[in-house]
This record gives C-alpha cells, sequence and structure tokens, in this order.
C-alpha cells in the first residue's frame, strides 16, 4: 500500500498500482526475484514488451486502462484518428489551452506529474533513495566533476506511474546542453521496488544534462528509465534558448523518474513538501503547480 499526500484536499490518498500484485511477488517472493534478475530487469524484456505497446494490437487496452484509473482525458490533444497503440496514448499531449503554468516567473514549477519527494542540504555521496537506503552523484552521473556543485543544495525526485502524463518539461527560461547516456537495468521505480534495490537509480538507465537557468542557477536535470520503459526521448534542442513550461522529452511505456539537483541557495521549495518527504510521504503534484520558489 503507497499513501500518497494529496496538497489539494490535505489528505493522504492510496496510490492505485498498475501490476500490485506481480509487482510485490516479483520484488519479495523467491522465485519472483529469481526471474527479475534472470530476465525482467534486461534490457531484452522492455524491448519486447515496448514493441507490444507500439503495435496496433496494444491499442485494446486504452479503453479498459481509462476507465481502471480514472484518467480524465479533457486535459489532452485529440488525435485525429483513434489512438494507434497504447504506446500511442501513453504519450498524449496536453492540448495548449489547457496546460495550467503558475503565472509567478519567480515560482518553481514541476517539471511533470508525479510523486515528489525533496531533500534539502544534500550531501552527494549520502543521497536519499529510501529511508535506510543511500547512493552517491558520482555513481548517478558518472561524473565525478559534478558532484561537488550540488553540494548542500537541493535534490527532488520526481516518480512517474504508469497511468500519469508521460512527457517532462523546462522548469524555467535557459538552455540545456547535450544529453549524456548511460546504459543500465531495467527495475521498477517504484517504491516497493526502491526499499529492496540497493542504489537502483544508479542501476537502471538514465541520461543526463546541464540546464542554465534565469532564475535557478545551474539545474542537473536527470531522466531515469524503468521496467517496460525502453526508450527516453529528448525532444528538446541542445544549447538553444528554451522557455518555462517548454517539452524537454518524454518517457515510452512504464513508470520512470525525473531527478533535478540545485545548487545551495537556489531554490526554496514549499513548506508542506518538505514536510511530507521528512515524514516519508511522496507529495502529488502536477505540471506546471508551484512547487517553490526563487530564492531571495
Amino acid at each position: 500500500m503507497i499513501k500518497v499526500y494529496n496538497r489539494k484536499t490535505k489528505e493522504y490518498e492510496i496510490e492505485q498500482v498498475m501490476g500490485d500484485k506481480y509487482l510485490k511477488w516479483t520484488y519479495t517472493h523467491p522465485v519472483g526475484k529469481s526471474v527479475m534478475k534472470l530476465f525482467i530487469r534486461k534490457k531484452l524484456f522492455s524491448s519486447f514488451y515496448g514493441r507490444y505497446s507500439s503495435s496496433r494490437l496494444s491499442a485494446r487496452k486504452i479503453p479498459g486502462f481509462i476507465k481502471k484509473f480514472n484518467i480524465n482525458m479533457d486535459p489532452y490533444e485529440t488525435p485525429d484518428k483513434k489512438y494507434q497503440s497504447f504506446n500511442d496514448f501513453f504519450i498524449r499531449k496536453l492540448a495548449e489551452e489547457k496546460k495550467n503554468i503558475d503565472s509567478n516567473p519567480d515560482s518553481l514549477i514541476s517539471p511533470g506529474d508525479g510523486r515528489l519527494t525533496v531533500y534539502t542540504n544534500i550531501n552527494m555521496d549520502n543521497l536519499v533513495q529510501v529511508k535506510g537506503l543511500t547512493y552517491s552523484l558520482r555513481e548517478l552521473t558518472k561524473n565525478p566533476s559534478i558532484s561537488g556543485i550540488y553540494e548542500g543544495g537541493t535534490c527532488m525526485i520526481l516518480r512517474l506511474a504508469p497511468t500519469d502524463y508521460h512527457r517532462f518539461h523546462f522548469i524555467d527560461d535557459g538552455i540545456c546542453t547535450k544529453t549524456h547516456k548511460i546504459k543500465g537495468k531495467y527495475y521498477s521505480v517504484n517504491p516497493i521496488a526502491l526499499q529492496r534495490i540497493p542504489r537502483l537509480f544508479c542501476e537502471n538507465k538514465r541520461e543526463w544534462s546541464i540546464f542554465s537557468t534565469k532564475n535557478f542557477k545551474d539545474v542537473l536535470y536527470i531522466e531515469v528509465g524503468a521496467t517496460c520503459v525502453g526508450t527516453i526521448v529528448q525532444s528538446y534542442t541542445p544549447n538553444v534558448p528554451v522557455n518555462r513550461g517548454d517539452e524537454k522529452g518524454y518517457f515510452k511505456f512504464g513508470g520512470s523518474t525525473v531527478i533535478l539537483f540545485f545548487k545551495k541557495n537556489a531554490v526554496k521549495v514549499h513548506k508542506d513538501i518538505l514536510y511530507q518527504s521528512s515524514l516519508g510521504y511522496e507529495t502529488k503534484v502536477n505540471f506546471g503547480e508551484a512547487i517553490g520558489e526563487k530564492f531571495h
């Protein structure tokens, strides 16, 4: 059971998890863990499922998926034809007129829809995955020179469940460098897996880039793939100015994670998010929602 904090109602909600029984079996049962290590965490499984999710055959799953998880389709673009595959539906776009981006230019907006955890005054060699499990930024990026830059800063982990909108965006005006790609495994990023696989973010396939922003200094963007996420697509053009809210990229099918690192004294995160994070709870946020502000 995963409890997530709802900022609007100020109450906790139980997250509906796609394949909940399968996930528990895979990461807790001895046989399931063996299957996961031998097959599920490897690229072949995610590539195979990715090909199925891009096939016309998979489109039959869409109506039942929308109904089961009560997904509101009103904010999304309506395709000229029906969605041609489940992946076509999965990477659906928000309609321009339905994008709800906080109007205060000093606000830090969420880069996407998901469940947010924030850590402040971070130690680069002791980053928190979940209570009791840590990793280092050096391991995460495989670039030792970056680690010291974000010492004492802020780390934001945005977990995207399979039911979420799966495009991610720029949090400010600025210029982003090219993306560095790191090969890896394909563990789930669900809390069930995070509690059982040490250094999971450092094990999975991931990509990173540096975003030089107008209001929040240089922000390190890291996108982490997961089980059934065969592809991370970067849709921006490196070293070309972008605007706040512009799309950076998207994940194909599966749960995924966006991690942002901010330098010390670059951002002030809203207190309710920090409080819930200190209790071990994720906070549900939407793309464009204010989650903090420029540090003054």
